[in-house]
């Protein structure tokens, strides 16, 4: 008996096939090739799109895609990213940390910005570092105009450069790509690359900028959001249409142990929001990765600062199967038994580089793994699925390096464990200090008449 699905006629590349099996059994999410895996949660994927046309007509969108640890909210996004690529957008990512923030006084929010600009990807460059190229497709873009128009490259450049000084910092941001055109016209690659670092975040003292490009201000936890506007603004200057800019980990907010910290992150969020609710900021769009507890938790989450849960809260209609995927949050619903077989269906014709002749596994060895896994787990095994697809992935790693065993006698003594969220121990308060002190000021504890 075959496995039938939809991808049956579909050959795999061995870069797209080595990828996908590598990344998903090692835990995380394959950056190429998502396409060959994606099921169910058709409806959301669909309000994103709607989402990406909106940034690309010069719009902006908020978005909160909440799901439980190991339900695929990281591959969620990384499927959007990859779409938002194909749809002429500039994407950037990064996973929030303890050491990349969206506010800080100690350097997190820059660092967060830096590893945004080195993930940065455009559809000739999926892999990230597209900084550079991004740059020079301005300038190129510029040359190709002032051969048409008859007027001086530099004139050409600094005309659309003028757009960006009505924005907070523009003046500084136009110089720094000015100085990129210098570089470019006097054959100057020491000038080009400061600039693309100083676009990219990786200058760290005002005084070696300006020592380098002339500019007295630098990328810093003040200016955050503030230069991500104006990076929205210039990637459509260069031809774009827009820019997606894609947070993961959040929880590593709701983490955080000391209270103010956590405040001033959620303002950075409220403020984010309120321009993409409003209308106020123009061809960017956020998406954030969190769990419940971090959008919920009325005492450390989103709900815990009372703008946010406001603005965030659900439509109380949306119960007893109706939904509505037109407000800021998305909630991830759970893959189905009948999804988790469809992906295990795909896994199979994945590992076999798309030829039907080479699948290890019949549809009653799937049968038969998804009974062991609900017997071992529980529904577990497909609502949260990470490690039963690492799991189906090791059975048939052994099958393909095997070929005298026979399924039926390996899936019985599979160990497939129920997923676990590593990501609930607060982390230290600004100071360095252990979670148990840093907690009291969320505490009683230190209340005195």
């Amino acid at each position: 008996m075959t496995i039938n699905t939809t991808a049956n006629t579909e050959r795999i590349r061995p870069r797209d096939r080595d990828a996908i099996i590598n990344s998903l059994r090692a835990g995380v999410v394959p950056k190429i090739g998502q396409h060959h895996i994606q099921v169910g949660r058709a409806g959301e994927l669909t309000a994103l799109l709607a989402d990406i046309d909106r940034i690309a007509d010069d719009g902006s969108a908020a978005r909160f895609v909440i799901g439980e640890y190991g339900s695929g909210k990281t591959f969620f996004l990384q499927l959007v990213r990859s779409v938002a690529l194909q749809k002429k957008l500039v994407t950037v990512h990064a996973d929030l940390s303890p050491d990349r923030r969206l506010h800080a006084t100690g350097g997190q929010a820059r660092s967060l910005y830096s590893e945004l600009m080195r993930n940065m990807a455009t559809r000739a460059k999926p892999d990230g570092g597209a900084m550079g190229s991004v740059v020079e497709r301005f300038v190129t873009s510029a040359l190709s105009e002032a051969r048409e128009t008859g007027r001086s490259p530099e004139a050409v450049i600094r005309a659309g450069l003028g757009q960006l000084t009505e924005l907070t910092g523009g003046y500084d941001f136009a110089d720094v790509v000015a100085k990129y055109w210098q570089g470019h016209d006097t054959g100057n690659e020491q000038l080009k690359s400061d600039a693309v670092r100083w676009l990219r975040g990786e200058f760290t003292t005002r005084t070696d900028a300006r020592a380098a490009l002339g500019v007295r201000t630098i990328i810093d936890d003040a200016n955050f959001y503030d230069q991500l506007k104006l990076l929205a603004r210039f990637v459509r200057l260069a031809g774009f249409d827009g820019l997606l800019v894609g947070l993961d980990e959040m929880v590593n907010l709701y983490k955080l142990a000391n209270s103010q910290a956590r405040n001033s992150n959620y303002e950075q969020i409220l403020r984010i929001l309120n321009d993409a609710l409003q209308g106020s900021a123009a061809g960017i769009g956020f998406l954030f990765g969190g769990t419940p507890d971090f959008l919920t938790d009325s005492r450390r989450g989103l709900y815990s600062y009372t703008a946010l849960q406001s603005r965030l809260s659900e439509n109380t209609f949306a119960t007893n199967g109706r939904t509505d995927l037109t407000g800021p949050v998305i909630r991830l619903a759970s893959l189905t038994p009948e999804d988790l077989y469809v992906l295990l269906s795909k896994l199979v014709h994945v590992h076999a580089s798309g030829n039907n002749e080479a699948y290890l596994l019949p549809a009653e060895g799937l049968h038969a793994f998804m009974n062991h896994c609900s017997s071992k787990i529980g529904d577990a095994y497909f609502r949260t699925p990470r490690n039963t697809i690492r799991s189906f992935l090791d059975l048939l790693a052994i099958l393909e390096q095997n070929p005298d065993q026979r399924w039926e006698h390996i899936i019985g003594s599979l160990p497939v464990a129920a997923e676990s969220n590593p990501d609930l121990e607060p982390l230290p308060d600004e100071a360095g200090s252990p979670p148990s002190a840093a907690r009291d000021d969320d505490e009683l504890t230190n209340f005195r008449l």
